[in-house]
């Protein structure tokens, strides 16, 4: 393995920052300072980073049924909740793939595959993720139309997506409605259906690629399967 992947799968950088600690002199491999950035890691290096001695894990992945109210980070500096702080009992150094919103439920991917992380949300690997929206106002088709034909949010082009319409309760002025996307820009569809004069009230993520919530319960987990991991990253690919 090359060891800016090494540094990162270890949960330390990105594979770009461990090159720069590379170049910082930061990095040690069996006590002498490492200044090849190609250098291939193998099962006898003792790989250390500003002192510390890094293990090589092996990679794990998890489904997490997020609550709202819980941040998408590893650590909080406000102290607040964390998807991490709900797996304190995976001993591996993960961290969530993509995020959603503190105010957002639903399903979030955790690992320490860093090559696995980024074929899941970069958009140009087209993962179908989808979300239930509760949404205020009355949502029609005329009205839901440009999701369909793709729209811009701050001057940026969205891909177009696909919907349906759950529930509508006009004497509520309020919708439920089902949106699938494949990108992930931040705040994403909260904008796309604030575009539309539909603001989100609610919303939660009930599918990611071949997952979906079906047995795991809000605030809960599971480890995916090999199954699982291998059919998403043939998705992506």
């Amino acid at each position: 393995m090359r060891i800016n992947q090494f540094i990162a799968h270890a949960g330390v950088s990105s594979r770009r920052k461990a090159e720069d600690l590379i170049k910082s002199g930061q990095v040690k491999v069996n006590g002498s300072k490492l200044t090849d950035l190609t250098y291939q890691v193998t099962g006898n290096d003792l790989v250390e980073v500003n002192g510390q001695q890094l293990r090589n894990e092996e990679y794990v992945y998890f489904m997490l049924n997020k609550p709202r109210g819980v941040i998408s980070a590893v650590t909080d500096d406000k102290g607040r909740p964390t998807v991490v702080g709900i797996l304190a009992g995976v001993k591996e150094r993960i961290y969530p793939v993509g995020r959603l919103d503190w105010d957002t439920s639903g399903l979030l991917l955790l690992t320490n595959d860093g090559d696995f992380a980024n074929y899941m949300t970069h958009p140009s690997h087209q993962i179908d993720k989808t979300y239930i929206a509760k949404v205020e106002g009355y949502a029609t088709k005329e009205n839901l139309r440009p999701l369909t034909l793709g729209m811009k949010i701050e001057g940026q082009k969205i891909s177009p997506a696909r919907y349906k319409i759950i529930r509508t309760d006009k004497s509520k002025n309020a919708s439920i409605v089902e949106l699938t996307i494949h990108e992930g820009h931040n705040h994403q569809v909260k904008d796309m259906f604030e575009t539309l004069g539909l603001p989100v009230q609610k919303l939660s993520r009930i599918a990611f690629g071949n997952l979906n919530l079906d047995d795991v319960p809000a605030g809960k987990y599971r480890e995916l399967t090999h199954k699982e991991v291998k059919e998403l990253v043939n998705l992506a690919k």
